[in-house]
């Protein structure tokens, strides 16, 4: 499969700290461990939601560029009202709960992640890559707080998203925050923007207009990027014009988490659509969405609203965020 992920942080490049299921627990000890905020700070943070009407939609697409992402047939799914974040959750909004939590990331208690190579400087200082992509590197240091590593920082930043997210570490936040991740289903009809049966939350046009509406890689994959839209790493989180339901970067910029398990899922059924659909009940990988600043249409085509791709829960990388959601709010 072409993909842009590496592998699982307990299963690559070098001898881990942990083993996979060593890591794993400790992941979830991590995560329990974590204390909600207080209330009233739980409701600021649910005050800078969107809400998304409920209803039908189709969701994925006709014919998947890479069946094994699972994103086709098309399938009705119908979704009840809720909330999700206008951007992804940023360094700013990520620092604020460390310093509430004294939480550590997966990429912070095992000591690095996965740094893509232009973002880098010597790269005889980085020589492991995870096999067949040398284009990412293992960089010891780097995580959400030192994005390229060592001597690197977020200032300047703190608007773009927060990256070397695990799976667990947006878990961590979500727990904080008293939100949660939105499901893929959820994902998918908050990026469509009120829009069916398109490829981008504002059409079918790659640059409507001429101008460029997302953070993708422009030049020749992964040797160079002429950075036309602007950005060869992060984005802001709010860059470029929001969808129909005033979101951001629903497409481009970082992968976000969702939810969902990578798994089978059922096979649609003609007049029953699916209803608040969960994902699959099974499978260790979880579903990420909307590709990243590293999507190119050479070489992984995934910067599409019903796109999607996968990897472990405690993987890490420096184009992978997420952004919150919650329920609508009854009685």
């Amino acid at each position: 499969m072409t993909t842009q992920t590496p592998p699982a942080k307990g299963a690559c490049c070098s001898a881990p700290s942990d083993t996979p299921a060593a890591l794993t627990e400790r992941c979830k000890a991590a995560l329990a461990a974590v204390e909600p905020a207080m209330a009233d700070q739980q409701s600021g943070l649910r005050a800078g939601l969107v809400g998304i009407p409920g209803g039908f939609f189709d969701m994925g697409t006709r014919r998947s560029t890479y069946p094994g992402d699972g994103d086709s047939p098309r399938r009705k799914v119908h979704v009840s009202p809720f909330l999700i974040a206008p951007t992804a959750v940023t360094n700013a909004d990520f620092a604020r709960f460390v310093a509430a939590t004294g939480y550590r990331t997966v990429a912070e208690f095992e000591g690095w992640s996965f740094v893509f190579h232009l973002l880098l400087g010597d790269l005889g200082t980085y020589p492991i890559s995870p096999e067949g992509l040398p284009w990412w590197r293992q960089v010891h240091g780097a995580c959400w707080h030192a994005p390229e590593g060592p001597g690197s920082t977020t200032k300047g930043r703190e608007d773009h998203p927060a990256v070397h997210i695990s799976w667990y570490d947006a878990m961590a936040y979500c727990r904080w925050s008293g939100l949660s991740l939105p499901t893929e289903a959820q994902w998918e009809r908050a990026a469509r923007g009120g829009l069916a049966h398109r490829k981008f939350p504002w059409g079918d046009a790659l640059m409507p207009g001429g101008a460029h509406a997302m953070n993708t890689f422009q030049g020749q994959f992964p040797h160079s990027n002429t950075a036309e839209d602007g950005y060869i790493g992060t984005a802001p989180a709010n860059a470029y014009q929001p969808n129909g339901f005033g979101l951001y970067n629903m497409t481009g910029n970082v992968w976000e988490w969702v939810r969902d398990r990578f798994g089978p899922r059922p096979d649609p059924v003609p007049g029953k659509p699916e209803r608040d659909p969960a994902g699959a009940r099974s499978g260790r990988e979880r579903v990420q969405r909307g590709g990243s600043y590293l999507c190119h249409d050479s070489y992984c085509d995934r910067y599409h609203v019903h796109s999607r791709t996968r990897n472990d829960p405690e993987s890490s990388t420096g184009n992978m965020g997420f952004r919150v959601a919650a329920p609508l709010a009854t009685g």
